[in-house]
């Protein structure tokens, strides 16, 4: 496994706290959503008890929907269970101070049952199982998530009160890669890298995209478990500074009309010598004969682990031809148009998925690249030949159109009770059902617009 330094020690975190300069440690989890739920402690009793002892929170906060609301259909929790606790165990590694709100440090936490067995439905959970995987086989990943975002000069509340209508984005034109265009919202953008950094993240860069307002910043890969966790800090915290500034940002994989943000994944495998395995320079397109297992893998469960990828409605509004967002299942060395893309050079190649938008449950995404390259691996799978002209008008065979295609495939996928379990098929074949019906139920503005007079 991967060296994982954590960017606060409890040691400098006692020290810190004795000195006064932090009070509060919130201890939070990712939920299904991809978000951070958890407490916060005061910190002197965080370290008195909650470090090594942990805390408790009502296991329903993995069988709600986006709206907070129990539903039915999951079998860890229910009214006819009563609702119980499970455990939130902080992990050191994952300590960090939050620049962002001051006096503050934040720590990941794994969730357990009362008997101390894991929470495997969890998202972190579901990726420490494969990341196990690999480890039995002397592998480390390696990940990089590229996560882009629409910056609005709109509070959250009034983008509420107004029903998301009418907001002003914070560029009028697209600023992709320009500079004249990011300046015009540096401060915050700057306040985002900076704080990041602080919190002991490594900053590559930040740019300007397509869509008006949109933007992404950049961060050095690291081993996945500590990607994914920098990825749902990031996530927050973003949000928190923008709140700060009196503005809003979004993450949703479908704004609008134009360019949706995605959350582009960059996976790579190393051994214990940190060597990488999937390169081999004398290799066509620099892919060692286990990276074309691995990919085959991809491009074999890609349709049926989408919902991995892509988990909710407005997912799968990104998937348009010509939009930089991929319909294809089909795979190409530097080509965007394709779902899958091999990129860099040497001990830089790496497989990039393209298909996740900037909803995406990190854990989970990279947990079914993981198990697809390792089906590959396995099986012996071949790679057909890459595609190098325009995926969109290929006729290759198509990633999945809708939320209710997706979670069919990944309900009846056999390969994905094997990779994963029964219990965590269930669970989220369950979440995208949720999900759809209370989409189905819904009266959209669209439809108001279209149907109120003229129909």
């Amino acid at each position: 496994m991967a060296d994982r330094r954590p960017p606060l020690t409890v040691e400098e975190l006692r020290r810190r706290v004795a000195a006064g300069e932090i009070d509060t440690v919130v201890l939070a989890f990712t939920d299904m959503q991809g978000r951070l739920q958890g407490k916060r402690f005061a910190a002197r009793f965080f370290l008195d008890e909650v470090l090594e002892h942990g805390t408790e929170g009502c296991n329903y906060l993995l069988a709600v929907d986006a709206d907070m609301n129990t539903v039915d259909g999951y079998a860890m929790s229910s009214w006819e269970k009563g609702y119980g606790d499970f455990a939130l165990h902080g992990d050191p590694v994952t300590l960090r101070p939050t620049p962002w709100t001051p006096g503050t440090a934040l720590i990941i936490a794994d969730l357990a049952w009362h008997d101390g067995s894991p929470v495997a439905a969890s998202p972190r959970q579901v990726l420490r199982r494969q990341l196990d995987r690999l480890a039995e086989r002397g592998w480390t990943a390696y990940a990089g998530t590229e996560l882009e975002f629409i910056v609005f000069r709109d509070t959250y509340e009034s983008a509420w009160e107004r029903g998301y209508r009418g907001l002003t984005p914070a560029n009028l034109y697209n600023v992709d890669y320009s500079v004249l265009g990011t300046g015009r919202v540096e401060p915050l953008l700057r306040r985002i890298r900076n704080e990041m950094g602080a919190a002991g993240m490594t900053v590559e860069s930040a740019k300007g995209e397509c869509n008006l307002g949109q933007h992404e910043i950049a961060f050095r890969y690291a081993d996945a478990l500590t990607t994914c966790d920098q990825h749902s800090v990031y996530k927050t915290g973003a949000k928190e500074i923008a709140a700060q500034e009196g503005m809003a940002l979004t993450f949703m994989a479908k704004y609008d009309e134009r360019e949706g943000n995605s959350c582009h994944i960059h996976l790579s495998l190393r051994d214990a010598d940190g060597r990488p395995v999937l390169a081999d320079d004398g290799a066509p397109h620099g892919m060692s004969p286990l990276m074309r297992h691995f990919l085959a893998g991809q491009l074999a469960a890609l349709r049926e682990f989408t919902l991995l990828h892509a988990p909710n409605i407005n997912s799968y509004k990104r998937f348009r031809p010509g939009s930089f967002a991929p319909t294809a299942v089909a795979w190409g060395p530097d080509n965007r148009t394709c779902a899958l893309r091999v990129v860099g050079h040497g001990a830089s190649l790496r497989l990039e998925n393209r298909l996740p938008g900037g909803d995406v449950n990190p854990y989970l995404a990279v947990a079914g690249m993981v198990a697809a390259g390792l089906y590959g691996i396995d099986r012996g799978l071949q790679l057909p030949e890459p595609c190098t002209g325009n995926a969109y008008t290929a006729g290759a065979e198509r990633v999945p159109a809708t939320l209710r295609e997706a979670a069919e495939l990944w309900r009846g996928s056999r390969l994905a009770r094997d990779a994963f379990g029964d219990e965590v098929v269930e669970h989220y074949t369950n979440m995208a059902r949720v999900e759809q019906e209370a989409y189905d139920t819904a009266v959209t503005d669209w439809e108001r617009y279209r149907s109120f007079e003229r129909m």
